[in-house]
């Protein structure tokens, strides 16, 4: 069950999560974020809280519910995506791709402090999976690339299981005990 702190870099907030498979998923907790997926890794639970707004949501069929202050809201989307690493490593598990391979996405972004809401598309590519030596047998770790297509920002990040290793914006400050994979 990893558990750690993520730093991030911009604001200077420190998230200290906890993460672990389930009998019928994966769940992420963190101060402000609770995300629950199911066995195919879509949302079926998310909280996020800040100091103002809460937003709670998940999966119905093809499309994504969500209630923000007082008002529902619905998208055809595969999944949520924020600020917390918790939606990098959910919506990189539910795509299952080989190196090389892509997928394009409709998802719901949330950002800011108004955990305020897109639809946006996106390009997800699995660049490389390589094999890193540790203490406790070969650690996999992935190279993935996300393309906005809207605004045609790529940025990437490292996923190891179900730890972030690095992003923008992001640092791994400590962590307690390896990423399941």
């Amino acid at each position: 069950m990893p558990r750690g702190a993520y730093l991030h870099l911009s604001s200077g907030v420190v998230e200290e999560f906890q993460c672990a498979p389930g009998p019928a998923g994966w769940r992420y907790v963190a101060p402000g974020v609770d995300l629950t997926v199911d066995s195919r890794w879509r949302p079926a639970r998310l909280e996020l809280k800040t100091s103002s707004w809460t937003l709670r949501g998940g999966s119905a069929g093809r499309d994504l519910l969500w209630v923000r202050g007082d008002r529902e809201h619905s998208a055809e989307a595969l999944a949520f995506l924020g600020a917390s690493p918790a939606f990098l490593i959910a919506i990189a598990r539910s795509l299952r791709l080989a190196p090389g391979a892509f997928a394009t996405l409709p998802l719901v972004e949330i950002t800011g402090e108004s955990l305020a809401t897109r639809t946006t598309t996106h390009r997800w590519t699995l660049v490389s999976v390589e094999s890193h030596p540790t203490d406790l047998g070969p650690l996999p770790v992935e190279t993935w690339q996300t393309t906005d297509l809207e605004t045609a920002e790529t940025t990437g990040f490292h996923l190891a299981g179900d730890v972030v290793l690095a992003a923008p914006d992001l640092e791994l400050t400590r962590l307690d005990s390896p990423p399941t994979l």
